[in-house]
């Protein structure tokens, strides 16, 4: 299973080639519906032919790139699915990603990949990792408010037995709950206290236990170490402080799924930790969204509604923070040379979707972007923008 990481995105952004495909999908993950999906990727695969003959492009001059995308189309591809599918493909270039979120079908053909469906993964607005820690595994698991998936990990130990020689540790050691100090968004959880009884056995077995975590940790680091997501640990309570001491991922949250998670699937880890992490995505758009309006009354000009003016800005690195509607697109053409802007009610052969252009450039460049429904936007314009300077 692909799975998508800051790095995969940078490597996507900074793809320019013409022509370069993007095709999004929704995804059936079980049942009868699930022949739904070789349908619509072949229709989908009919509209990226006509919009390269519709280019001036001969199908005969791209059929050997296009044949890599229709290669996925057997039934095994089919049965291993999440919520969407994503597939980008150009003359030296070809990439797929299975998707934990939903996506609405939507064809681009330009000189960039399209991702602004993309940016809900990367960016601080409903994606996180779970680590559920048991005697017998470790998992680690990607999830939304709607979905989970578990994620392979390279050089992790298999199982805590070697480490959880005595279950007598549980009981004759104890452990200072750990609290968030600042908020869930800035978690600094204080250390757990190691209070043993002098016993050389329980010293041991602690120091085995904290040893484990460490490698543990840089299995999990070594994988997730470019993402900024939350981290949320699930496992039994006497546990998380340990690993605590152990982390070394930034974004690891204070407060835990406290409870044994081996017989629990990662939907079900889902369900109990969004509600741990629900409200750090919540402040952090709130923020986002208040920040922007206290802006917007007090100094105007450094906020932005107006699409020509967000599209310049975003190329030339003049945004600070981008708010873009989800289901909403733009089409038209920039042109750096003449700092220039075309916006067309229907879109023409060689168009893109400028918000998409605005976010993928506000990524890029630095910038912070939230992408969410129109009616969550700060304004009632389908993008809005504060300026650095």
């Amino acid at each position: 299973m692909n799975f998508l990481s800051k790095s995969d995105l940078k490597t996507l952004l900074e793809h320019h080639e013409q022509p370069s495909v993007s095709l999004y999908m929704p995804t059936v993950k079980a049942g009868s519906e699930t022949q739904q999906n070789p349908i619509r990727f072949k229709n989908l695969m009919k509209e990226v032919e006509s919009k390269l003959e519709e280019m001036g492009i001969r199908l005969s001059d791209v059929s050997e790139w296009l044949e890599q995308a229709k290669k996925l189309d057997d039934l095994q591809f089919w049965e291993h699915q999440e919520l969407g599918l994503a597939i980008f493909i150009s003359p030296t270039a070809f990439h797929y990603y299975l998707l934990p979120i939903e996506v609405d079908e939507i064809v681009v053909v330009s000189d960039r990949f399209h991702l602004k469906p993309l940016l809900p993964l990367v960016n601080k607005n409903g994606r996180y990792f779970i680590l559920a820690l048991s005697q017998e595994n470790v998992r680690l698991i990607e999830a939304t408010q709607f979905s989970a998936r578990e994620i392979h990990v390279e050089n992790i130990p298999d199982n805590l037995d070697q480490a959880l020689m005595y279950d007598e540790f549980a009981q004759t050691s104890q452990f200072r709950t750990f609290t968030s100090q600042g908020g869930t968004r800035n978690p600094a959880p204080e250390a757990g206290i190691y209070h043993g009884q002098g016993s050389p056995d329980v010293d041991k077995i602690y120091l085995d236990i904290l040893q484990y975590f460490n490698q543990v940790d840089k299995g999990i680091f070594d994988r997730i170490k470019d993402e900024n997501a939350p981290l949320v640990l699930a496992g039994v309570e006497y546990l998380m402080p340990l690993y605590h001491q152990a982390n070394s991922y930034q974004h690891l949250l204070a407060d835990g799924m406290a409870g044994n998670p081996k017989m629990l699937k990662p939907e079900e880890l889902q369900t109990l930790t969004w509600e741990i992490v629900q409200p750090y995505f919540e402040q952090s758009y709130t923020e986002a969204v208040q920040r922007y309006q206290d802006l917007s009354g007090a100094q105007p000009d450094k906020t932005v509604t107006n699409l020509e003016e967000i599209v310049s800005a975003a190329y030339y690195q003049r945004l600070d923070s981008l708010f873009v509607a989800l289901d909403y697109h733009q089409w038209g053409q920039f042109n750096p040379e003449t700092n220039t802007v075309e916006i067309h009610e229907e879109a023409q052969p060689d168009d893109e979707d400028l918000l998409d252009f605005a976010a993928v450039y506000t990524a890029m460049n630095g910038g912070t972007v939230y992408v969410e429904p129109q009616d969550k936007m700060p304004a009632e314009s389908a993008v809005a923008a504060i300026a650095r300077f």
